[in-house]
C-alpha cells in the first residue's frame, strides 16, 4: 500500500466520482480506477458502492477513510517538522470573521516581510471557522472568543465594544425592540450576544434577516431596514456621516474579544510562528484612517 493510493482513495471518497478525482490529480480515469481496485484487492473488501450517480463508501470504506485521514495528516506534519526552514515559505491559509479591524495591517506587514509565503484568507462565522481549523482545512483563524474545543489554542488579538445600531431616525432602545434583526448566519459570535440580550429582555424579534457581508448589513441598517450588533470600530464612517445611530448595551453583552486560534497539536512551523509574532507586534498599532 502506497501513500498515493490513500490520497486517491481519500479524494474519490470526497468527490464521489472517479471522474472528479481524476481531474483533481490530472490522471486518466483508468489510473484512478485501477488504484482503487488494487486497494480493495489488498484489503480483501469492497470500499465503495457503485451506482449511476457515482460512488459512496461502504461501512468498511468509512472505517478506512478515518484511518486514512489520520495517516495523511500525520504524514503532512512529519514533512513540516523535517523540512522546516528558518525562512517562512509555502502556503498559509487563514480564516477570519469580517470585522477584524487590525487585519489589513497584520496581513500587509506579514506579506511584505515574508515574500515567499503564499497567504490566502477566507471569511466566515466563528463556529464554521473553528470547525475548519479543527479539521486541518485552515492553519488558523481570527474569531470571537468562546468556549473552544480542547484541541485548539488561542492567542488574544484585541478587545472590542459591540454596539446596537439603527438608522439615524431611531433615538431610543425601546424603539428598536420591534425592528428586524439583521445579522450573519448561525455561529456568529456577535449574533449570539444580541440574541442573549433579546432573551434576557423577553424580546422576540419580528424578523431575523441573514446577510453575507458586513457592508451589506451596515448599508441596510442605514436605509432603515432593521438593526444590527457589530463592533463600534466597524461603524465609524457611517456614524461620522450621520447615517446611523449607536446604542450601548451592558458590558456582559457588548464587551468581546477577538482571538487567533490554531490546533494545539500541530507542528509550529516558522511560517505560522512568524504570523503569530506579527499579530503580537501589530495588534496594538493605531488604525490608519480611511
Amino acid at each position: 500500500m502506497e501513500f498515493k493510493d490513500l490520497e486517491i482513495f481519500q479524494k474519490v471518497a470526497e468527490k464521489g466520482t472517479i471522474t472528479a478525482a481524476a481531474k483533481e490529480f490530472s490522471y486518466v480515469q483508468s489510473n484512478i480506477t485501477s488504484r482503487i481496485h488494487k486497494l480493495e484487492t489488498e484489503l480483501n473488501t469492497p470500499l465503495f458502492n457503485r451506482h449511476r450517480r457515482g460512488m459512496s463508501l461502504t461501512p468498511e470504506g468509512k472505517k478506512l477513510l478515518n484511518y486514512c485521514n489520520q495517516i495523511l495528516l500525520l504524514t503532512n506534519e512529519m514533512k513540516k517538522a523535517v523540512q522546516s526552514k528558518k525562512e517562512p515559505s509555502g502556503k498559509l491559509e487563514i480564516g477570519t470573521v469580517e470585522t477584524v479591524i487590525h487585519l489589513p495591517q497584520i496581513l500587509s506587514n506579514y506579506i511584505k516581510k515574508y515574500k515567499n509565503v503564499d497567504l490566502s484568507v477566507v471569511t466566515g462565522v466563528t463556529e464554521t471557522l473553528e470547525e475548519k481549523v479543527l479539521n486541518h482545512k485552515l492553519d488558523g483563524a481570527f474569531v470571537t472568543e468562546s468556549e473552544f474545543h480542547p484541541d485548539l489554542i488561542s492567542h488574544e488579538v484585541f478587545q472590542e465594544e459591540l454596539v446596537l445600531i439603527s438608522d439615524n431616525r431611531t433615538s431610543t432602545l425601546e424603539d428598536l425592540k420591534a425592528e428586524p434583526f439583521l445579522c450573519f448566519s448561525e455561529g456568529c459570535g456577535y449574533r449570539a450576544r444580541l440574541e442573549a440580550w433579546y432573551r434576557d429582555q423577553n424580546i422576540t424579534p419580528k424578523k431575523v434577516m441573514e446577510f453575507g457581508t458586513l457592508e451589506t448589513i451596515l448599508r441596510s441598517v442605514a436605509v432603515g431596514l432593521g438593526v444590527t450588533f457589530v463592533p463600534r470600530s466597524a461603524t465609524t464612517h457611517y456614524e461620522k456621516n450621520g447615517l446611523i445611530r449607536c446604542h450601548t448595551l451592558p458590558d456582559q453583552y457588548s464587551k468581546i474579544k477577538t482571538v487567533f486560534i490554531r490546533r494545539a497539536d500541530t507542528f509550529l512551523t516558522s511560517t505560522i510562528k512568524t504570523f503569530i509574532e506579527t499579530i503580537e507586534t501589530n495588534k496594538q498599532a493605531p488604525i490608519t484612517p480611511i
